[in-house]
């Protein structure tokens, strides 16, 4: 993996702002075809989903409604990429099982999970666990940072993207 390092100032803060760089990264998707933040650098708009785990209900019902309204990202020629910490391989059947449409990209060592500033670690029966806060971030095509968005709910929250989307589009 390819990972584009942010500023020391910026990497020492645990969460990203609205108005900074977007961290850069090359990741595997799961037909594990590299997917580079910088290649939609001046022709899309990136949504950036971090979730937790392929599979499990909220991540399910997260990853169908953003493929439900992939029409609808597409007008606004934006691109919605999820990332979380699971391979290529149970990517490639999580999207299959649900007929999935956006790209899911692999972070399996959770390098671009902390640049994102989305993982925290719990506790589970005595041992430490890291985890991933499930987190949403909208990059425009300059490589900037338009919203970031931490601990969102799943319900819903396609929807509630699309329309910060639309919303940017008409203060442009």
């Amino acid at each position: 993996m390819v990972l584009h390092m942010m500023p020391e100032a910026e990497r020492n803060s645990s969460t990203l702002q609205p108005g900074q760089a977007a961290p850069g990264f090359d990741l595997p998707d799961a037909d594990m075809n590299m997917v580079s933040l910088e290649s939609f650098r001046n022709r899309r708009t990136v949504v950036l989903y971090f979730y937790p785990k392929d599979d499990t209900p909220g991540c399910t019902l997260e990853a169908i409604d953003f493929s439900e309204l992939e029409d609808g990202f597409g007008a606004l020629k934006t691109v919605v990429l999820g990332i979380s910490m699971d391979d290529c391989l149970s990517h490639g059947a999580f999207r299959d099982k649900h007929g999935l449409s956006v790209q899911l990209l692999a972070d399996v060592d959770g390098e671009v999970c902390r640049l994102y500033g989305v993982l925290y670690d719990k506790e589970v029966d005595g041992k430490k666990k890291t985890c991933i806060v499930r987190s949403t971030f909208i990059i425009d095509r300059k490589g900037q940072l338009k919203h970031a968005l931490y601990g969102v709910n799943p319900r819903g929250h396609a929807a509630e993207v699309l329309g910060l989307l639309k919303s940017i589009g008409k203060c442009k």
